[in-house]
């Protein structure tokens, strides 16, 4: 892992490699045969609980990439939140900027099966106050500002128009799929959609005329693809035997910003992304899946 250099800013404050502006939840995980349909009810073959929500994932996974990370969000005064807490200080992921509010922590419910494919239902809680106090909300600086849409788009927009005003390049994951607003199309430099997300904001054809410059589309066992005004380039995938999808996308997004972070480039950063994606479903959850850089670094040279 590389030495971590903190850099001040003329304000006195650190700069950030990646600072993640989003969502926190206590993930409530149930371990089936197969996924449920509508009406029926199954028995579970075990029951977990770790931290999750997009932008926790995410954070971790920066962090775990070896980027000196933020986190800007929200939590409840409850035992979720003061375990989140304990998650992103274990991580050693700065939470200066995470404001205990009056609503239970985020929850999510996640049911996973014997493939490892997953269905979730989300509770926002907290997280749809982030931004609720202007005098509270601060995004720091930093190289890269990433954010999902678990937390408000009118508070996303406004951080991305303070990190553009900082020199920052912006990062979207635009999940859960959802309309956008167009002020944010403008604001996002690389949104990074699965397939069914970009099909859900129009399809590419429509993206590449939102303003956005760069799309990257993860598409699970089959890579990703970085879509511009100019072409597509493929990224190929990284085989694994999958146990648990949760969390690949995440681990994909951290380890992209946390490489662009590190000033490489986009195809380069989207091929180790690959890697840290594929990596993830290789063990059970979202953030104790969420690979080390020292280990996706060795996966990668096991491929040369």
């Amino acid at each position: 892992m590389r030495t971590r250099l903190v850099v001040v800013c003329k304000s006195g404050e650190v700069k950030f490699d990646v600072v993640v502006v989003g969502s926190a939840n206590l993930d409530l995980v149930a371990q089936l045969d197969r996924l449920p349909r509508p009406g029926e009810t199954l028995r579970a073959n075990s029951y977990s609980e770790y931290a999750g929500g997009k932008g926790l994932n995410q954070a971790v996974a920066c962090a775990r990439m070896g980027a000196k990370t933020a986190f800007v969000g929200c939590v409840g005064d409850d035992s979720a939140g003061k375990y989140i807490r304990s998650v992103l200080d274990s991580e050693g992921i700065d939470s200066t900027h995470v404001v205990v509010v009056n609503a239970p922590t985020g929850r999510a419910f996640i049911n996973v099966d014997a493939q490892g494919e997953n269905s979730i239902v989300v509770v926002s809680g907290a997280n749809a106050h982030v931004g609720s106090d202007p005098s509270a909300f601060k995004v720091p600086d930093g190289v890269v500002v990433l954010a999902q849409l678990e937390v408000p788009q009118n508070v996303i927009a406004s951080a991305f128009a303070e990190a553009h005003g900082h020199g920052s390049r912006t990062v979207l994951n635009p999940a859960p799929a959802a309309s956008l607003h167009e002020k944010l199309f403008a604001l996002t430099d690389i949104l990074v959609p699965n397939e069914t997300e970009a099909l859900a904001l129009g399809g590419i054809s429509a993206l590449l005329k939102s303003g956005v410059g760069t799309i990257v589309v993860t598409q699970g066992e089959f890579g990703a693809e970085i879509v511009t005004q100019s072409g597509t380039e493929r990224i190929a995938p990284f085989t694994v035997t999958p146990i648990d999808t949760v969390g690949a996308g995440d681990a994909f997004i951290g380890a992209m910003c946390a490489e662009l972070a590190r000033g490489t480039s986009l195809q380069e950063a989207c091929r180790t992304a690959s890697v840290a994606g594929a990596l993830a479903t290789t063990v059970r959850g979202a953030v104790p899946s969420l690979p080390t850089r020292e280990a996706v670094l060795a996966a990668q040279g096991n491929t040369k």
